[in-house]
């Protein structure tokens, strides 16, 4: 594979100063951050599953994970002050490019019925979000070794809040968007 920081740094600034007619390499937009969150209701029964995915995620990112406690007290969910409910992890620098180049590269044409990523995913600060069902797309999990299937929400943050030009540069990422979408 490429080296994605690479050619951020070469070829993607060069391309929006020209679409955008930016003056300068600062106020091309940028990937920030990319935080990979997965909610683990089913783990209040078996903390066994918590260690399960912890392991996992640490497989996906190469960065060890932390744990999401809960804040409050919730009878209605069988939930108390300080249990753990998930797990997340915040990738930057090369290991958020290296991610990003594998999430794109490998794991989104791995996707079943994958017919694009939905604009809906935006938020109103132009960061783009995008929920995959199971964890067995990414090639460091096993399916025959896996237990349990779980979703995964991956974010990605960037540096500017104007949508178009967040658009533009995770495509130019390679992010495959859906088509007939605006």
């Amino acid at each position: 594979m490429s080296n994605l920081k690479d050619r951020y740094k070469t070829e993607i600034v060069k391309k929006m100063k020209q679409e955008f007619a930016f003056n300068s390499d600062f106020e091309v937009p940028k990937v920030e951050k990319v935080t990979i969150n997965v909610g683990a209701g089913k783990a209040l029964d078996s903390p066994e599953i918590i260690k399960t995915i912890t392991a996992e995620i640490a497989a996906i990112s190469g960065q060890k994970p932390r744990t999401n406690k809960a804040k409050k007290s919730v009878s209605g969910f069988k939930l108390r002050e300080g249990q753990i409910i998930g797990v997340s992890v915040t990738l930057r620098g090369k290991r958020m490019y290296d991610f990003i180049e594998r999430l794109v590269n490998v794991v989104l044409p791995r996707v079943r019925d994958f017919r694009g990523l939905a604009l809906s995913g935006f938020d109103g600060q132009a960061n783009y979000s995008i929920g995959l069902r199971e964890q067995t797309v990414f090639p460091e999990i096993k399916p025959e070794q896996t237990k349990e299937a779980y979703g995964l929400q991956i974010n990605i943050t960037t540096s500017k809040s104007d949508k178009r030009q967040t658009k533009r540069l995770l495509e130019l990422l390679g992010f495959p968007f859906a088509k007939g979408e605006k």
